[in-house]
């Protein structure tokens, strides 16, 4: 972890309460601090940060264990596929990546990523704008990040059939800046940043995958500036009740609080002031965006993920 994160971390345990978080490095080279713990003086809590990756999350003993897809190999070569299809060259990739980055204007201030993945849109933010942050559920996708932003590479097998499959490497292009960005293992409904930090924020494709997804829109409203900041929100909107109980959808279903689709329920509500922290948000643009995912040679998904941009 990139020492110059400190200033802007806070104990996500204690929110509201906002409270610094206090570094003990044991191990760093340069500003990266590999090995060490975040401490909070409120709750005592200790965040760790190993090989690097600071896991600054409020449940962050049973991360490791919770047993999601998001930590198999496989899942992480599937992702670094999808976000990095145009570097490898594929034929087979989409455009997703290059058109959510450009809704975004460049301006001054952070950018914060919210799911990040592998990384693709946090790297795209970096040229845009002072710093770029990117936060996730899932410790092998962090550390897949990390490894391009420290190594400006990595290796990974593409599953081609069964159990047959080929060695790539993703090279990051000479241009891209790796010096204004940092990776965290956080959560997008707690997030461990101070209020009104970023002038910009993103979520993509993961609001229906959270347990409170309202929770995540509420912490992406306190955590921009209240004035000149921007807001991107792109989902496919399958809601299901493995992710969340049907009473806290957002949207995909005929009745009861958010009733009807998710992408207008979630432009109107941002557009509500008595809804947000801080400011409504004003909305300027809806659309849509064709992801697809690889999961063998032979099997992609394609799908759409609706977008609405906003600022305030």
């Amino acid at each position: 972890m990139k020492t110059w994160l400190t200033s802007i971390l806070i104990c996500p345990a204690c929110l509201p309460l906002e409270k610094g978080l206090q570094l003990k490095a044991d191990s760093q080279e340069d500003d990266d601090v590999l090995e060490g713990t975040l401490n909070c003086p409120e709750c005592l809590k200790e965040y760790p940060i190993r090989e690097g990756i600071a896991m600054v999350h409020p449940q962050q003993d049973t991360i490791k264990d919770s047993g999601s897809k998001y930590e198999n190999s496989s899942v992480v070569s599937s992702y670094l596929w999808s976000h990095y299809c145009d570097l490898l060259e594929d034929p087979e990739g989409s455009s997703a990546y290059k058109d959510w980055a450009e809704q975004m204007h460049a301006d001054t201030g952070g950018c914060l990523d919210m799911g990040s993945a592998v990384g693709r849109f946090t790297f795209d933010m970096a040229s845009r704008f002072d710093f770029a942050l990117g936060i996730d559920n899932s410790v092998a996708f962090i550390r897949a990040a990390r490894e391009l932003m420290t190594r400006r590479q990595v290796q990974f097998e593409l599953v081609q059939e069964g159990i047959l499959s080929r060695k790539e490497t993703l090279t990051l292009p000479d241009e891209w800046q790796t010096r204004n960005i940092e990776f965290i293992v956080a959560d997008a409904m707690a997030l461990p940043f101070a209020t009104g930090t970023f002038s910009a924020l993103a979520s993509l494709n993961m609001v229906d995958k959270l347990p409170l997804p309202l929770k995540h829109l509420q912490e992406a409203g306190r955590l921009a500036h209240r004035k000149k900041a921007q807001f991107l929100l792109s989902d496919p909107f399958s809601w299901s009740e493995q992710s969340a109980d049907r009473q806290y959808w957002l949207g995909g279903k005929p009745e009861g609080d958010f009733a009807g689709y998710g992408l207008d329920n979630i432009a109107k509500w941002l557009e509500r002031p008595r809804d947000n922290p801080g400011p409504g948000w004003n909305i300027e643009k809806k659309g849509h965006v064709w992801w697809k995912i690889r999961t063998h040679r032979n099997h992609y998904e394609l799908i759409r993920s609706c977008y609405v941009k906003a600022f305030r």
